[in-house]
């Protein structure tokens, strides 16, 4: 059996469309699968139109957070409440084709344990959002060393690469990067992004740039070796411009001051706050590890296993 988790935020009447769409897909491959669908503390009636699917297809799951707790935890939920042989995430706004399905499900009974879907196209994405998702991705394959170009969160795991992923036990979570970071035999799929099916992107330049951040400091430590390497170079500069003004105080030349140490003050200044929110990023990391407390909290369920050992799984 097939898992497909999909979180819901705002989505309204979109979350039947995309129902529609799904099962129109998935019963025409022959396809044996359920729909958990996370509605991630949506504002709207989305609950109402999960509940209303549930109740007309026993293959739908609804799973309500008691709050907005972001997409990663929402994912995160449905990977942990998810019964099937393996399991594909993908976004309930329609940008991510339900048509490759079979394909992914095709390459896993191949032997691939994870499969990825990446990017032919952005779709949808204006200019900031295009070049700064690009920009993302390059950073973090860079600084992790864990290929995120072109990736998207619309991936099929089979049971023991998910198993892996749900044994990682950090707080803050980055479906993206865990999921590609555990390994395991691989496979990629390129996808056409769609327009949105309805509404606009619940996601603002703001709360990307929460996501991003989020993402590196999780899952790297490299921004603070970046911090010490830029300070270790502002070392080595400090020790040149040094001994250049000894040079030229010992020959007896004047030295042209209040530019260049006005420069430095804001050159070294901005450095060193930028280091400070680093440093604090991480320190805001360690705290929520700390405190231990649980990364998302259901509110409500509504569910309908009809197979005895489904309900054993979903009890795990």
């Amino acid at each position: 059996m097939i898992s497909v988790v999909a979180p819901v935020f705002n989505e309204g009447a979109g979350v039947e469309r995309f129902v529609a769409r799904l099962a129109a897909v998935l019963t025409g491959a022959g396809l044996t699968y359920e729909l958990v669908l996370v509605d991630d503390g949506s504002a709207d009636d989305s609950w109402d139109f999960v509940v209303a699917q549930a109740a007309l297809d026993d293959r739908v799951r609804g799973i309500q957070l008691s709050r907005n707790f972001g997409k990663e935890a929402a994912v995160l939920a449905g990977l942990e409440h998810a019964a099937g042989d393996a399991v594909v995430v993908i976004d309930s706004d329609l940008q991510h084709p339900p048509e490759a399905i079979p394909e992914m499900v095709r390459r896993w009974r191949q032997g691939a344990h994870v499969v990825e879907a990446v990017k032919r196209n952005r779709t949808g994405q204006g200019v900031v959002g295009r070049v700064g998702g690009r920009a993302f991705n390059k950073a973090f394959t860079g600084l992790t060393r864990v290929d995120l170009v072109d990736a998207t969160d619309f991936r099929l795991l089979a049971r023991p690469a998910l198993e892996a992923l749900l044994r990682l036990p950090e707080h803050s979570s980055f479906f993206r990067g865990t999921s590609s970071w555990i390994g395991f035999r691989r496979s990629t799929i390129e996808i056409d992004i769609e327009e949105r099916a309805g509404g606009r992107s619940r996601w603002t330049l703001g709360s990307l740039f929460r996501l991003a951040v989020n993402g590196l400091t999780s899952f790297t430590s490299a921004p603070l070796h970046l911090v010490t390497m830029v300070g270790l170079a502002f070392a080595a500069f400090a020790v040149l411009l040094g001994a250049q003004t000894l040079i030229r105080w010992i020959g007896g030349d004047s030295v042209a001051g209040f530019p260049t140490v006005i420069l430095l003050l804001l050159v070294m200044g901005t450095f060193l706050l930028l280091g400070l929110g680093v440093i604090g990023e991480y320190l805001a990391r360690i705290h929520e590890e700390v405190r231990g407390r649980p990364r998302y909290l259901v509110q409500e369920r509504v569910e309908h296993l009809a197979l005895p050992e489904q309900r054993v799984r979903a009890k795990r």
